[in-house]
């Protein structure tokens, strides 16, 4: 049993990539296109520190879902929702329950796993992986 689970790793652990980077890619729509709807309070207009974070999630979640420069990408990612969490979040109490903070300091952590374990078995930094082999 544990050999099956061990040669599946590396495909799960793109499955975990690609869920956690089109979930984020919807905060950016949200931020930036207001699809699946607007994110709230955001009526007038985005501040332009909201603007760039919309722009890091749709783009840095497109990019992350497909697996490309995955690493690189997930660090950027996770020092986004690190930053995040610390002025959004964190000024409004030390829980994240409580703070509304859970989802940033989940994503920071899965970035930051990505950082290290890389994309998985499938995506583009494996194929051209495969290819240079």
């Amino acid at each position: 049993m544990t050999e099956i689970l061990k040669s599946w790793e590396p495909r799960i652990l793109s499955v975990l990539r690609i869920m956690a980077a089109l979930l984020f890619v919807e905060h950016g729509t949200m931020k930036l296109l207001a699809f699946p709807a607007a994110m709230p309070g955001m009526s007038d207009g985005l501040p332009p520190l909201l603007l760039v974070a919309g722009i890091m999630e749709l783009a840095g979640g497109a990019v992350l879902a497909v697996g490309l420069f995955t690493r690189p990408v997930a660090f950027l990612l996770s020092g986004e929702m690190a930053i995040g969490y610390f002025l959004f979040h964190a000024p409004h109490g030390f829980y994240p329950a409580l703070n509304m903070g859970e989802p940033a300091v989940l994503y920071c952590f899965v970035f930051l796993y990505l950082v290290f374990a890389g994309g998985g078995a499938w995506g583009v930094d494996a194929m051209l992986a495969r290819n240079k082999a």
